[in-house]
């Protein structure tokens, strides 16, 4: 029998999030936006039978629905997963987790009591290259990873000037949040170590350039708020004697958009990079998945050849969740690392407004 599905917010990755159930062989069976004309837009397009104006209207009303997805600004992640778990409901969350590690914590503790299954859309580890690596990594061929860089830098990209994402209450902060994905594919890779501190730096000398403005994201709101970062640098040592550095922005003095992270092993050094033509536009992307070696005294760098995967890993993430609710797949990420996450973006931005090192 299919799992129930239904989604709440009506946004741009509804489209992902539905094929992705589907694909999986799940049953979208509402659709929850407090914008009714979105909503009754996108379940007409998307063949959503019913839509709702009331998340707990929908819980009630829907009483067969097993899971929700949650498809709306940060602010508001943390309260509606707390809401659908505390109704009994599995829930599939997009990134960022929450706008703070408390919020987790508290999400964490509320899927254990009601014994529900919480998942983030951290969709990059999903990435034929991100897979073709683990086996790598899991094979034992990389060995132990000293270090890693994760990268997601762009040189237009801010997605809109005085909406939510541009507004700390309602995003948490900028890219450092928003582009949290490198970030998250090196833990992915190293493990997700302990971590023990964070030095970091946020700019915003961009941050209000409209020339700066990306290709895509939300019309502009003329009296909204436009106080996050435009991109963020920094340095986590973890507990191991692992190390990440990051390189995050929107805005940024760079050649062009990478989405990349690099990593050196004690076997193997690795590297699964996205480039970009034109920010923020996936159909110009060149995809690069390399390992390197020491072999017969010589330096031997493997091209590693995977399926091309437009979307970016979106739909396999979306389907591991209904894989993982119906006990045919492991799940590609746990609430207790998006609470390792959250830390360190907490600890990076408390770094940055204080100007040293912050424990995590």
């Amino acid at each position: 029998m299919s799992t129930k599905i239904g989604i709440i917010g009506a946004g741009g990755m509804l489209r992902y999030h539905a094929a992705g159930f589907r694909s999986a062989g799940a049953n979208i069976v509402a659709l929850c936006d407090v914008n009714q004309e979105s909503a009754r837009k996108a379940a007409d397009r998307e063949g959503i039978p019913a839509i709702f104006g009331d998340v707990s209207k929908m819980l009630k009303e829907c009483p067969d629905m097993e899971a929700v997805s949650i498809i709306v600004p940060n602010k508001y992640h943390a309260p509606l997963a707390l809401q659908a778990l505390k109704a009994g409901r599995h829930v599939f969350c997009e990134k960022p987790p929450a706008t703070n590690a408390r919020d987790i914590r508290t999400m964490l503790a509320a899927a254990t009591k009601a014994k529900k299954t919480l998942m983030f859309n951290f969709n990059n580890r999903a990435r034929p290259e991100a897979q073709a690596m683990m086996d790598y990594i899991r094979a034992g061929q990389v060995g132990r990873i000293n270090s890693a860089q994760a990268k997601w830098i762009r040189r237009t990209g801010i997605p809109g000037f005085g909406g939510w994402f541009t507004t700390k209450e309602l995003s948490g902060g900028g890219p450092l949040i928003d582009l949290l994905h490198m970030l998250d594919l090196a833990l992915y890779f190293m493990g997700y170590p302990e971590p023990d501190y964070v030095a970091a730096q946020t700019f915003n000398d961009f941050i209000t350039d409209k020339s700066f403005k990306g290709p895509w994201g939300i019309p502009d709101v003329a009296k909204g708020e436009t106080d996050v970062e435009n991109a963020c640098h920094g340095f986590i040592r973890f507990k191991t004697g692992q190390i990440i550095s990051l390189q995050i922005s929107w805005a940024e003095m760079v050649k062009r958009e990478e989405v990349s992270v690099a990593f050196q092993g004690t076997k193997a050094g690795g590297l699964v990079q996205r480039l970009f033509a034109s920010d923020g536009l996936d159909d110009t992307s060149l995809d690069t998945c390399e390992l390197y070696v020491q072999e017969n005294g010589r330096s031997v760098n493997r091209s590693i050849t995977v399926p091309a995967d437009a979307d970016m890993g979106r739909l396999a993430s979306a389907a591991n969740f209904v894989h993982t609710l119906e006990k045919r797949a492991e799940p590609l990420n746990t609430p207790d690392q998006a609470l390792t996450l959250m830390r360190i973006i907490d600890a990076a931005y408390a770094s940055s407004s204080t100007g040293k090192p912050v424990k995590c």
